[in-house]
């Protein structure tokens, strides 16, 4: 059965193959791609950067309430050799990899269910997809009246804003796949549970993988909205140093953690870019070297 499935995998996957180009004829060197990845996001920084120093330079509010972005990379690289500074970061992360983490696991039970059948689908479908486009500071009173101001309220808020949207995902990548994938699919031996493992699945994955990022969207911006009401004694996270920063006036200190926010967003957007990537080539639908 083992030796059946990889044959298949390869049949299928091989479909896709043929119609891709030989990295070999591209002639496009390694360093080349790179640059050709990175450039843009550089661009858009120093586009970024200029705007903000141009906004400062046109006075348009005083530099104790607009600071230039010169003394605010300064100062985050202060805080950066402290030690208060790491471990707001690291309660913040552990946050949102816990939260998100469970919240995979129900949107994809959920969306599993839901994809496989289609009066679920009618019931559970609509009501899945409000549950993603209510704002995530919603659930807070709720979530503070059931566990009170702990981890547990955030953990909470979290799952509630990820996991609908992985849910969709899933639940839309196995609708939209051809009946006609199906259907060769099924000339060439996938049935039942080898369907979906060789066939729907990946089909569904580029759904799926735009479901889990824009999950990963929501349960950050559901953290961040929860460490600012939800503050617990000595856990320092980032959503608490933004709420110090403001409280004392410290505007460089609030857009410090605004732009540390900001590059972690842009690391975590290549992680994902980099792992949908990577699931395209194993299924056969972009060119190793791309």
């Amino acid at each position: 059965m083992a030796v059946e499935d990889r044959e298949l995998s390869q049949e299928v996957a091989g479909l896709d193959s043929l119609e891709l180009q030989d990295p070999r004829s591209s002639g496009t060197s390694q360093g080349r791609r790179i640059w050709t990845a990175v450039w843009p996001k550089v661009a858009a920084i120093a586009i970024g950067l200029a705007l903000w120093q141009a906004l400062v330079w046109s006075h348009w509010k005083p530099s104790y309430v607009l600071p230039a972005p010169g003394p605010v990379f300064r100062s985050l690289g202060r805080d950066a050799q402290t030690a208060i500074f790491w471990r707001a970061i690291g309660t913040s992360m552990r946050r949102a990899l816990v939260g998100y983490a469970l919240a995979v696991a129900v949107g994809l039970v959920v969306g599993g269910l839901v994809a496989r059948s289609a009066i679920l689908r009618s019931a559970v479908g609509s009501l899945i997809t409000g549950l993603q486009t209510m704002p995530s500071v919603a659930w807070f009173p709720l979530a503070i009246v059931l566990f009170k101001l702990s981890e547990g309220a955030i953990t909470f808020v979290v799952i509630l804003g990820a996991a609908p949207s992985i849910a969709n995902g899933l639940v839309t990548g196995v609708a939209q796949v051809p009946p006609l994938l199906l259907r060769s699919g099924q000339m060439l031996g996938a049935r039942g549970f080898r369907a979906w493992r060789h066939v729907v699945i990946p089909a569904a994955l580029p759904s799926l993988v735009g479901g889990l990022k824009q999950g990963w969207a929501f349960a950050w911006r559901s953290l961040m909205a929860g460490e600012l009401l939800v503050i617990i004694a000595h856990r320092p996270s980032i959503g608490e140093r933004l709420a110090d920063a403001q409280n004392f006036n410290n505007q460089v200190g609030l857009i410090e953690w605004m732009v540390v926010i900001l590059i972690l967003g842009l690391v975590v957007d290549s992680l994902f870019t980099r792992a949908d990537r990577s699931l395209l080539r194993r299924f056969g639908l972009l060119a190793p070297a791309d």
